[in-house]
C-alpha cells in the first residue's frame, strides 16, 4: 500500500485502539496499568499511532511510530511506521526529526515505492520553512537542492508536478531577496552594489517574475552613475522582453527625458545578454 492509502486509512480497528490506548500514562506511549508496549503486536502499536495521528497528536504518533520500529525492526511494520514517523513529525512541525527520518527510509529503502514520498518529505521539511524574504536564505537553497533530487531521481512519481511547482517558487525566493537587497542598495545611492545584485537576477534568475523589474533597476542605476550605454542596452532588454509591463513604461520615460533610446550599445555584460537574447538563447 503506498503512503497515501496509509494516510487516508489512518482510523484503524477501534477495539485495537481501545486496547493499546490503555497501555501508557502519555496517550498510550509510556508503559503503565502494569501492561508494557512490548505486549502489543506491530500492528496494534500501528493503528494506535494512526488513531493519534488522526486526532491531533502527531507527536505522540510519531514516537509510537519509532517504537515500532526499536521493537520489530524487521517487520514490514516497522517499514510502514518509518515513513509514517516522518509523515507525522511534518505534521507536528518537527522538521529536523521529519528529516532524519525520510532519509533513513530513503537509506533503508531506496528501491521501494514510497521512496519517492520519502524524498519528498525531506525536500518540505526545508521548503516549509522558507520565512519572510527579508531573512536568511539558507534553507531556500537546502530546499531547491531537495526538490531537484525530487524531480531528478522520481520523475514519473506523483510528487514530482508538486516538486516541480515548488522549485520554481522557491527560485523566485531567491531572486526576491536579491531585489530587496539591490533596492536597499540604491536608495542609498550605493549604485554599484545595487547594479551587482540585479544583474544576479538578470544573470541567474531570468526565468523568474523579477527579471523585467531588475532590469528597469539596472536603467535608473547606470543612468544615475552616467553610463548611458549600459542603461540602453538595459532598456532594450526590457522592450525586447517585456514590453507590455509596467517597467518598460518607466524605463522608456526615463530614457525619453534624457533623449534616450531603448537600443544595444557598448560592450558591456549586458550587450552580451542581448546578443544571446537576440540569437533565442539565454543564459
Amino acid at each position: 500500500m503506498t503512503v497515501r492509502g496509509l494516510i487516508i486509512r489512518l482510523i484503524g480497528s477501534l477495539a485495537v485502539v481501545a486496547v493499546v490506548g490503555g497501555c501508557g500514562d502519555r496517550k498510550g506511549v509510556s508503559a503503565s496499568r502494569g501492561v508494557p508496549l512490548e505486549t502489543f503486536t506491530a500492528e496494534q502499536i500501528y493503528k494506535r499511532a494512526e488513531y493519534d495521528l488522526e486526532n491531533g497528536d502527531p507527536d505522540d504518533a510519531a514516537e509510537l511510530f519509532g517504537e515500532i520500529e526499536r521493537l520489530y525492526p524487521y517487520s514490514e511494520w516497522a517499514k510502514r511506521a518509518l515513513i509514517m514517523q516522518a509523515f507525522a513529525y511534518h505534521q507536528d512541525h518537527d522538521f529536523e526529526n521529519s528529516r532524519a527520518s525520510a532519509q533513513r527510509y530513503i537509506d533503508f529503502y531506496p528501491a521501494d515505492e514510497d521512496a519517492a514520498y520519502a524524498q519528498y518529505l525531506l525536500a518540505l521539511s526545508y521548503y516549509d520553512q522558507i520565512d519572510e524574504v527579508g531573512r536568511d536564505q539558507g534553507l531556500t537553497y537546502q530546499a531547491l537542492q531537495a526538490l531537484r533530487e525530487v524531480i531528478e531521481n522520481y520523475p514519473d512519481s506523483e510528487y514530482a508536478r508538486s516538486a516541480i511547482l515548488k522549485f520554481d517558487l522557491a527560485f523566485d525566493h531567491l531572486a526576491a531577496k536579491e531585489m530587496e537587497i539591490g533596492r536597499f542598495y540604491l536608495r542609498r545611492e550605493h549604485h554599484t552594489a545595487a547594479i551587482n545584485r540585479f544583474r544576479v537576477v538578470v544573470e541567474e534568475f531570468q526565468t523568474t517574475s523579477h527579471t523585467a523589474e531588475a532590469l528597469h533597476r539596472l536603467v535608473e542605476a547606470y543612468l544615475s552613475l552616467g553610463l548611458q550605454d549600459e542603461a540602453q542596452t538595459a532598456g532594450a532588454i526590457l522592450a525586447y522582453n517585456f514590453q507590455s509591463t509596467v517597467w518598460y513604461q518607466d524605463t522608456y520615460k526615463l530614457l525619453v527625458e534624457r533623449g534616450l533610446t531603448a537600443q544595444a550599445k557598448g560592450d558591456s555584460w549586458l550587450r552580451q545578454v542581448h546578443r544571446q537574447m537576440i540569437k533565442g538563447q539565454w543564459l
